[in-house]
């Protein structure tokens, strides 16, 4: 994405939310986190990204991510279109969603960040707000990205999956294979170098297998 490569420090932007006003790096602290992007509030695509993202978001949490969503839309408009996704989930509606969701009415994060879909625009032909996923580790730097244009639905259960490959995976002379999970009874193989400097200790993973190469 134009001006944000892997490696890089995620931006220190400040944003009003639905949780109040937050500043991105104050609101990970040390935890990872995951800035995810939608391009209107009340569309039923993005209903259901939402509503999944929060049943999806103990299991987030249980793996220290923290999770902020964005749209273009104003924080009114969010607060009203909260209801309607945890009317989807079959919550109650005075409840909260589990993350706050960013008002980029000006879509001026929108643009820095290169979220904007040049193919799909609102009535005034405006573009409107790709699917974007931003997965930030601990130490501020953008870990991975993905790009979806609007008209495709995510796959949380994949963002789930990058996230126990990312976290395996960091600091260690480790790599998963292709379609790794680690939630199936029996584990695939993780791929590894052996290093003195990096030992390999799985207290999350233990039931991972090794595979040396």
């Amino acid at each position: 994405m134009p001006g944000l490569l892997l490696g890089d420090v995620f931006p220190n932007f400040e944003a009003e939310t639905t949780y109040g006003k937050i500043k991105m790096h104050e609101f990970l602290g040390d935890s990872w986190g995951i800035l995810f992007s939608h391009p209107r509030d009340y569309t039923p695509v993005c209903t259901t990204e939402l509503g999944r993202a929060a049943r999806l978001s103990s299991e987030f949490s249980k793996r220290g991510v923290k999770m902020i969503a964005l749209s273009i839309d104003c924080l009114e408009d969010h607060h009203g279109w909260t209801k309607d996704i945890l009317a989807y989930n079959c919550e109650e509606s005075a409840c909260l969603l589990p993350f706050p969701i960013i008002a980029d009415s000006k879509r001026e994060l929108a643009v820095a960040l290169g979220m904007l879909d040049p193919d799909e625009k609102d009535k005034d032909g405006m573009p409107l707000t790709a699917r974007c996923v931003f997965i930030i580790g601990p130490d501020k730097r953008l870990k991975l990205s993905f790009l979806y244009p609007a008209t495709t639905g995510r796959n949380f259960n994949e963002i789930l999956r990058v996230v126990d490959s990312l976290q395996l995976t960091a600091g260690r002379r480790v790599a998963t294979p292709a379609d790794w999970q680690l939630t199936t009874k029996k584990r695939d193989l993780t791929c590894f170098q052996p290093s003195k400097k990096n030992p390999i200790s799985f207290p999350f993973w233990s039931s991972s297998s090794l595979k040396t190469v």
